[in-house]
Formats: C-alpha cells, structure tokens, sequence
C-alpha cells in the first residue's frame, strides 16, 4: 500500500515537472512524462489511464512508447524553443563564458537525441 502511495506520488511529481518542461526548453517534457507512466502503471490504473488518455500528453508518450519517435511539428517546436531560450540567455544574461559553455553543450545534447529518433507523421 505505502510503495503504491509513493509510486503514485513520484508519478504526479514527474508529471509537474514534465508539465514545466514544455514551456521551460532545458527541461525534458517526455523522460519525465515516461516516468510518470512507469509510476502510474504500478500504483494506479485510474492515473495511467489519464495520462495516456491526456488531450496535451498523452500524444507524447503514445508516441515515444509504440513507436519511440516525435512527430516532425514536436521536434521543430522544441529545437526551436530551445536555441531560442537558450541563446536569448546566453547572450542577455551576462553569463561566465563557462555556462555559455555548458548551455550550448546542454543544447547540443539535446538537439542531437531529437534528431536521432524516429520523425512520425501527424495523424
């Protein structure tokens, strides 16, 4: 009883946090939205079903779980929104040449797993 509370608890604060990153580019929307699934599967059939049966992101990990891939119109909008963030931060903020450094590498990182998995088409 006390594992599945837990479970379900890491769930919901997974979906936050997934939910923030699909404003917040550095932060990854769909690990965390993975996460919460693999938490609600264990704890809680009501909660899964909500997630994947979600309007905003059930999409998301239907996609990634079935077919690990993105669709074309989610890939452009996250690089987008990523450079666009993070160079706006790295030139504005006055940053050490050091986190301009560990931005670009972030951005990098992640502009290189998106690249790599499957495009999927808009259904």
């Amino acid at each position: 009883m006390l594992n599945k509370w837990l479970l379900a608890t890491a769930g919901v604060l997974a979906t936050v946090v997934g939910t923030i990153g699909i404003v917040v580019p550095i932060l990854p929307t769909t690990p965390f939205l993975l996460l919460a699934a693999a938490c609600f599967v264990r704890s809680s059939d009501t909660l899964y079903g909500w997630l994947t049966s979600n309007r905003l992101f059930g999409g998301f990990i239907r996609n990634y779980r079935e077919q690990r891939g993105v669709t074309v119109r989610a890939k452009i909008t996250a690089l987008a929104l990523l450079w666009g963030v993070i160079g706006y931060t790295a030139l504005t903020a006055g940053a050490a040449t050091w986190l301009r450094i560990l931005l670009a590498a972030v951005a990098l990182g992640v502009t290189a797993h998106l690249l790599r998995l499957k495009s999927l088409s808009r259904k």
